[in-house]
């Protein structure tokens, strides 16, 4: 896999940005796992959760991957319903 898999067209200028962070990170692996979830959820997600998901594309890349993949604590700010769906996501994706 190369990239997204997901249009940007439909979206919104603000959600096309996002998505286009989320798949360049800088490291494959954070990648991979920040742009899977965003292709699956970018036009579901509230105003909210796209401030949320804009935050954590901020955060230290190796931070976020040991919050993802559980090998650090998530601090609590990061810590969020959408934060764990995230991780659920990744988790279940491996497993496939």
């Amino acid at each position: 896999m190369t990239g997204t898999t997901r249009s940007s067209a439909g979206l919104s200028e603000r959600r096309r940005r996002l998505l286009f962070r989320a798949w360049r990170r800088g490291t494959r692996e954070l990648d991979l796992l920040t742009g899977r979830f965003a292709d699956a959820v970018i036009t579901e997600l509230t105003d909210d959760e796209v401030a949320e998901f804009e935050t954590w594309c901020s955060a230290p890349d190796l931070d976020l991957y040991n919050w993802i993949t559980g090998s650090k604590p998530v601090p609590p700010e990061y810590d969020t319903p959408l934060f764990r769906r995230l991780k659920a996501f990744d988790h279940g994706a491996a497993a496939v």
